[in-house]
């Protein structure tokens, strides 16, 4: 723990304990949450390999380290009579489990919902599958799965063409939603002493991103089309190509931007025809208004056109790649990313919870700490079997067993 994060004040979620079973991106999701918000989340991990998610490859190769910081590692077996003794010992001591597993998987070992209640009825117990109860519960469920089925990858996407979205949207916001739910459980239990059961669902998660556009359909009676095609809701609202290439997206949102858009760029006939006058009037005048914009802003570098916008309160933004943000100025000097050493050892920056405590006169002021980096397989297996009641010879029989993992 950083000196820093040792002298903060207590975060909102301290003396919260937090049992994951989880892997991959939605049930890490959630812990994350917690985790970052104070709770001591504490990761149970298969011997002697831990999560299979800290050797993904790809696209899965920053699954591990971004989802798993300020949480422990306990790499235990989970099927042994003594891994499962010590793991209920632990479970007594939680307020909250947390699991993202095939349904059965943890009910088969004895730590469904229904087992774990009958020994701590304050528990709350969730968990984050791919469908919430109904036709569809028992399938397999992935991120692309649910964006293809629940309309997100056809609106993403060109005419015929699908396209899931660049993220794990499903998996974050699933994680993220969870995390809601527990802490609504929590304000209960507060009130009448009692745990419960929540669950998140990703295909349900996918259905609220779509809302928009069904709501859409229910308002004009029109089918949306995919956004390539879509027809905007602003006359101004599109990437243009700038010199060298680059790209930079300019939006004006209102009749007020209209008038110092037009100012800023030098476009008074613009300004003057009346047939542009209102948001409504660009929309349908767009096939001529685009052409005249994109000539006029060709003539910028990106960062020229940015800082001109910038300066007249415009809004934009430059096309960015995601290595390019470890040296945006913004995430740096706020407190945005999180500096913090890897479990091979090597040192990076990566996103906090985009959100700030207290009243944020400071630049980082309020923002979440790093507490503890994604942690090594089993590193805090002895430290919390110690604090189990287990001596030292046992943790040590336990590890000589293959029972438990303990981080060298």
């Amino acid at each position: 723990m950083s000196n820093e994060a040792a002298s903060m004040p207590a975060l909102p979620l301290a003396g919260l304990r937090v049992v994951e079973f989880s892997h991959m991106v939605m049930g890490p999701t959630c812990g994350l949450v917690l985790a970052d918000l104070g709770a001591d989340v504490i990761k149970i991990e298969p011997v002697p390999e831990g999560d299979g998610t800290r050797r993904l490859v790809g696209a899965g190769a920053g699954f591990f380290v971004m989802f798993n910081r300020n949480k422990r590692s306990f790499a235990i077996d989970t099927k042994s009579e003594q891994g499962r003794a010590a793991l209920l010992k632990l479970i007594d001591s939680a307020d909250v489990v947390t699991e993202n597993f095939r349904p059965g998987a943890l009910e088969a070992q004895g730590f469904g919902y229904e087992a774990l209640r009958a020994r701590n009825p304050r528990l709350i117990y969730c968990s984050l599958k791919g469908f919430l109860a109904g036709p569809y519960e028992h399938r397999t469920a992935l991120d692309e799965v649910v964006q293809m089925m629940g309309g997100l990858a056809y609106m993403t996407g060109p005419p015929g063409r699908p396209l899931r979205a660049g993220s794990s949207v499903n998996d974050i916001m699933g994680g993220m939603f969870a995390a809601i739910a527990i802490l609504a459980a929590l304000r209960q239990r507060d009130a009448t002493g009692q745990g419960q059961y929540v669950k998140s669902g990703l295909f349900e998660n996918n259905i609220f991103l779509v809302a928009q556009h069904m709501a859409q359909f229910a308002v004009t009676g029109k089918a949306p089309a995919p956004m390539p095609n879509r027809i905007s809701a602003w006359g101004i609202y599109d990437l243009f190509t700038v010199k060298d290439d680059e790209q930079v997206f300019v939006a004006v949102v209102s009749d007020t931007q209209w008038k110092i858009f037009c100012e800023a760029f030098d476009l008074p006939d613009l300004y003057a025809d009346k047939t542009l006058a209102t948001n409504s009037q660009r929309v349908a005048g767009r096939d001529r208004l685009m052409p005249r914009l994109a000539a006029c802003f060709a003539c910028y570098t990106k960062p020229e056109l940015s800082a001109k916008l910038e300066r007249h309160g415009l809004p934009f933004a430059p096309v960015t790649r995601p290595e390019e943000l470890f040296d945006d100025p913004h995430l740096n000097q706020s407190g945005g990313l999180l500096e913090m050493t890897l479990p091979d050892g090597s040192i990076t920056k990566l996103p906090g919870l985009p959100i700030e405590f207290g009243n944020g006169r400071e630049m980082g002021e309020g923002r979440l700490p790093l507490r503890r980096p994604p942690p090594r397989i089993g590193e805090d297996g002895a430290d919390l079997l110690a604090e189990l009641g287990y001596s030292r010879e046992e943790i040590a029989a336990l590890a000589a067993e293959g029972v438990v993992r303990l981080a060298e």
